[in-house]
């Protein structure tokens, strides 16, 4: 028997799942010498070695990472099974046939997800051979999100997860692998400081490193907890030395919402020259629907200042040449940008609706 010391390096068991389209497969492709089984087709547009077989047999699955080990060391320095939740089904279907059944995972008392757990089983048992000849596994997979509920608080919240049928195959790859990275895109929610409306800008690739409440993601390598998605730094981290703790670059702080300066406002027109006056009742009537509405502060409060509803814009609009919106378009339905625009040539359409008053009797009489 014999102590040793220090750090071992070897091969590396990584999982790396994200929404499709995000680019799993391009980044497998830029890891050290990498050869695909490609399980759903997903390399067919890249320059990568792979395996070709029918990856809808799960028979052929084993036979491929058997044929990697019996020639490694020298047949590549990393396996890449793209995806493990196709395998996963692949896995499945054969059981099914094997046991009679449509679903192998509504067999009673829980059995189907133990015969689910015991063949995948075997996937990882070749793995671990191929791990013990100095090359890498890398397993991709889609991302699900699921809603979460926790019975002692009051509420749920999304979840993104391995998309994966067997929650004890989830459950034993996540705890096999060194390296869980959950892929995403990082999105900003900018606000217009005069509007307060608020809309989604960005949608750079990163990548999580460490568990939160909504992912899974773990490492052994003192990964940032999230870091944009960049092959080298990755590779670095994964197969090279580590990057001293003094030169890992934290992500950067969110930046401050952007704030759209307001225009400097002209001279306000009196544009209730000739306004048609309304009793008490028929202010309030219309009022009250005015208020009621969802739109943009500026533009109720000019139509509640003028005793102008909902109608009369949408009326206005609607004749408009080339109106963005048909008469029969609600209010509420026009996009802010447009919202904002109508503020700034509330004047001109004022007069439009005035006119239109004049050439018929004012509503909520008597």
């Amino acid at each position: 028997m014999q102590i040793s010391r220090g750090k071992k390096t070897g091969a590396q068991k990584i999982i790396l799942y994200a929404p499709e389209g995000w680019g799993k497969t391009t980044a497998a492709s830029k890891m050290p010498d990498p050869i695909f089984i490609d399980t759903e087709g997903s390399t067919k547009m890249l320059d990568v070695a792979r395996l070709e077989s029918d990856y809808s047999d799960w028979n052929n699955i084993l036979k491929a990472v058997d044929y990697i080990v019996e020639n490694s060391p020298g047949a590549c320095q990393t396996l890449v099974i793209d995806t493990t939740d196709w395998a996963e089904q692949a896995c499945i279907n054969t059981l099914n046939t094997k046991h009679h059944t449509d679903n192998i995972l509504t067999l009673d008392y829980g059995k189907g997800s133990q015969f689910v757990h015991a063949e995948f089983s075997k996937l990882l048992v070749k793995l671990d051979k191929l791990i013990a000849k100095g090359v890498n596994v890398v397993l991709l997979a889609h991302a699900l999100m699921r809603k979460q509920e926790l019975p002692e608080e009051m509420g749920a919240f999304d979840r993104w997860e391995l998309k994966l049928q067997s929650k004890q195959v989830k459950a034993q790859l996540k705890e096999w692998a060194d390296a869980v990275l959950f892929g995403n895109y990082r999105t900003l929610v900018v606000e217009d400081s005069k509007t307060k409306s608020k809309k989604a800008k960005g949608g750079k690739r990163v990548i999580y490193t460490e568990h939160t409440p909504t992912w899974d993601a773990k490492n052994r390598h003192g990964m940032p907890s999230m870091m944009d998605l960049n092959y080298d730094e990755l590779n670095k981290y994964l197969f090279g030395d580590p990057v001293p703790v003094s030169k890992v670059k934290e992500p950067e702080p969110e930046p401050e919402p952007e704030k759209v300066e307001p225009e400097k406002e002209e001279p306000k027109e009196d544009i209730t020259k000739g306004a048609k006056t309304y009793t008490p009742d028929q202010v309030d009537a219309r009022a009250k629907w005015t208020n009621g509405l969802k739109i943009i502060p500026e533009l109720k409060a000019l139509m509640l200042e003028h005793n102008v509803t909902a109608w009369d814009v949408e009326a206005a609009v609607g004749a408009l040449k080339n109106a963005p919106y048909s008469q029969d378009t609600s209010i509420e339905d026009y996009d802010d940008a447009f919202q904002t625009k109508l503020v700034k040539s509330f004047p001109g359409m004022y007069k439009k609706i005035q006119k239109a008053w004049d050439s018929e009797e004012i509503p909520f009489e008597g």
